[in-house]
């Protein structure tokens, strides 16, 4: 089965201002995207800022993706290329919290190490805060939360709009629950902010 076309995105390229940035877009992710999931999920230089273990194994990316990713609310895989040759190089979703009755939605994300440093997670961060409000007509709200040693997915939310609102104290735990909390800094992006931003 082949991974489905678009889902209803537009492609922007990665790059601020580059001719060669590639084309960026986001899609469903599937099981048959195991092989290029493994890209991220396998590395510990990406996962280290995620509460996600790693999939050191081709079995343990298809048990996450058919037990995580394919019943979460919205997950999507980062591609980049263009029509039918763009591929998966990274992931992005965004969790409602339940007892805020949608209101409120936390983002996550993460990257294939070779592809950092090129403007791609920027641009699909602004396809998302571009549609999901539409998609959560509740969302009032999206949130990320980041390492204060996570410098650059601090610049990456920010050239996709998100404002830091401040830093918490001993937030983030580490994966798989060990280790000293760590401080944290939050950033939002409000459904009011779209208008800010055309």
């Amino acid at each position: 089965m082949e991974p489905p076309a678009g889902d209803g995105d537009v492609q922007l390229r990665g790059g601020d201002s580059s001719a060669a940035a590639p084309a960026v877009s986001l899609r469903p992710l599937v099981l048959e995207d195991v092989d290029a999931f493994m890209a991220w999920a396998s590395d510990e230089r990406v996962m280290r800022f995620l509460k996600r273990p790693l999939c050191a194994t081709r079995e343990q990316a298809v048990a996450q993706i058919r037990d995580t990713v394919l019943g979460h609310p919205w997950f999507r895989a980062i591609c980049v290329g263009a029509g039918g040759g763009a591929r998966p190089v990274g992931q992005v979703s965004v969790w409602p919290y339940a007892d805020e009755g949608g209101r409120r939605a936390n983002l996550g994300y993460a990257l294939a190490r070779d592809h950092w440093g090129r403007g791609i997670a920027a641009a699909a961060i602004r396809m998302v805060v571009g549609r999901v409000f539409d998609d959560l007509p509740a969302l009032e709200r999206l949130e990320a939360v980041t390492g204060v040693d996570n410098v650059r997915s601090q610049r990456v939310l920010e050239k996709a709009g998100f404002q830091r609102e401040g830093v918490l104290r001993r937030y983030i735990a580490g994966r798989g629950g060990g280790g000293q909390a760590k401080d944290a800094v939050i950033y939002s992006f409000l459904s009011s902010d779209r208008a800010r931003d055309l």
